[in-house]
Formats: C-alpha cells, sequence, structure tokens
C-alpha cells in the first residue's frame, strides 16, 4: 500500500524486454515494492544507485508507457506517516491531459478520462495521477481538474505535463468497495 506522496523523481536507465531499470536512491531489497509513476512493481535487482523491476504484459497494457523520469514512492511501512490517501498502486487507466493554466504559484490541469473512471469521482475526493495522491478540484462529463501546487510541481514529474500527455490514473478504492457493496446482489 502507498499514499500517494512521492519520495523522488528517478531516470530510466532502460526498459527492454519487460525489465525496467530505474536509477533511484530509493533504499529497497529484492521483493520490496514500489510504486513507479503509480504502479505497483516488485524490486527484482538492487544495486549501485539502480532498481530493476520485470513489468508484465497486463500492466503494459494498463498503464502509459514510462517516460524518462518516473515518480517513486516506496511502499507504506507500519508506523511511517499517512500523508496523500490509500493507494494501491494498481492503475484503473490511462487520461489525457486536456489542459495546463497558471493559477497563483501553481497551476490547474485538467485530465479527460474514461467515463467508467470518472463515476469514481467526487469534488474534493481523492485521485492518483501518476502515482501522486491529489484532490480533484473539478468535474465535468469527460474529465476531472487538479491544482497543483509549486512543491508538487517540483517534487514530482507533474511540472512537465502538457496537453496531449498520457497520465496513469487509480481512483479512489474505496468509492470501488461502495459501489461492490450497493450492487452486490446483481453481481
Amino acid at each position: 500500500m502507498f499514499t500517494g506522496i512521492v519520495r523522488e523523481r528517478g531516470r530510466v536507465a532502460s526498459f527492454d524486454e519487460g525489465r525496467l531499470v530505474v536509477e533511484s536512491g530509493i533504499t529497497a531489497d529484492i521483493g520490496d515494492s514500489v510504486a513507479v509513476d503509480g504502479v505497483c512493481l516488485t524490486v527484482v535487482g538492487a544495486q549501485n544507485g539502480r532498481l530493476a523491476f520485470d513489468v508484465m504484459q497486463e500492466t503494459e497494457g494498463r498503464t502509459k508507457f514510462f517516460g524518462s523520469e518516473v515518480n517513486l514512492e516506496p511502499a507504506l511501512r507500519a508506523g511511517d506517516p499517512l500523508g496523500g490517501h490509500y493507494v494501491q498502486g494498481h492503475v484503473d487507466g490511462v487520461g489525457t491531459v486536456r489542459s495546463v493554466d497558471a493559477e497563483g504559484d501553481g497551476r490547474r490541469v485538467w485530465v479527460d478520462a474514461d467515463p467508467a473512471l470518472l463515476r469514481y469521482l467526487v469534488e474534493k475526493g481523492s485521485i492518483t495521477v501518476e502515482g501522486v495522491s491529489l484532490t480533484v478540484a473539478g468535474l465535468d462529463e469527460q474529465g476531472f481538474a487538479v491544482a497543483l501546487v509549486q512543491h508538487t510541481l517540483d517534487a514530482t514529474t507533474l511540472g512537465g505535463l502538457a496537453p496531449g500527455d498520457r497520465v496513469n490514473l487509480e481512483t479512489d478504492v474505496l468509492a470501488k468497495y461502495v459501489e461492490r457493496l450497493l450492487h452486490a446482489d446483481t453481481i
């Protein structure tokens, strides 16, 4: 489990035949979970400031391709502070950045997403974009908005977003459980 509070930005060293290698200052052991742009991956190699992960076809089919920089968050450990919100690292889908507009010292970003994902969003609720825990600042028929403060722009890859960029999205797991419970008799 994760919180969506990115620990660092890593550099993709390579991504060949399902093996992703990321340059990172995060200390991790083989078998540890690390969220990479919001995707929960298992460390299969760790040495010399590099973490290696095997990426399954299932993951490649549900997420966007990793860029040159990625957001990294090690799994939450007992006793760690809970920032953000509960994040599983199970990407629900990919959205497309519609617009990026200056807003004070930050930016407002609109992301278009599939209606099947939008149904889990509420204004002032939680959304994870590229592994970053954010608050939904607006909703319309095509997507949602988030307001990014300067710290988030500096500490994550979200500062480089531009219209047309694709982003990994994870909706709030609690909304999915509520839906399941409400419709349990029809499933």
